[in-house]
């Protein structure tokens, strides 16, 4: 997304208001769009972690049947405040809210039972479920933040192999 303006990786604290934030902005979600969905809208990434630092953005994780069958639902979810941008287009339907520069909520459209879609949900409830694991991958954030705070992408590549690894480690977590 480095073509448009990005707002900086900044980590904080864990807030017990992202569960309710994530359910009132989910509950929209499935009723706008349901004719797209085939099954229920998830809270991924580190805001779904109870007691992990995370940036202050829900991220949420979309069924479809597949990428293509959901083009149609791109046009409500702009309407509904997202801003659409074709990042990975081959595995998501990815959108910010309300903008780039300032972001409050993340939607990925994923095909249920892809590659992706099991990872995100794997490492989710791995992290739920080892506080260890929350720990080692908190002060990684933090490592990375650090070093890369006006650059996401690079944010993001740097916890790459600690989610690999973790996903290999805890294969069957709920």
């Amino acid at each position: 997304m480095s073509a448009s303006p990005d707002a900086p990786v900044e980590l904080v604290p864990y807030s017990s208001a992202w569960p309710a934030a994530f359910a009132e902005e989910a509950a929209r979600l499935q009723v706008l769009l349901a004719p797209w969905l085939v099954g229920r809208v998830e809270h991924i990434g580190s805001t779904a972690v109870p007691g992990l630092s995370a940036k202050a953005v829900i991220d949420i994780m979309a069924p479809v049947a597949s990428l293509q069958e959901s083009l149609g639902a791109i046009g409500p979810a702009q309407g509904a405040g997202y801003v659409y941008y074709p990042y990975k287009p081959e595995i998501m339907h990815w959108f910010c809210k309300p903008s780039p520069a300032l972001r409050t909520h993340h939607l990925q459209l994923v095909p249920i039972g892809s590659a992706l879609w099991s990872a995100r949900l794997g490492f989710r409830n791995a992290l739920r479920q080892s506080p260890e694991l929350a720990a080692q991958y908190s002060q990684l954030k933090a490592d990375l933040a650090r070093r890369h705070p006006d650059d996401r992408e690079a944010y993001t590549e740097g916890k790459s192999e600690f989610i690999e690894t973790a996903l290999r480690q805890h294969r069957g977590a709920p």
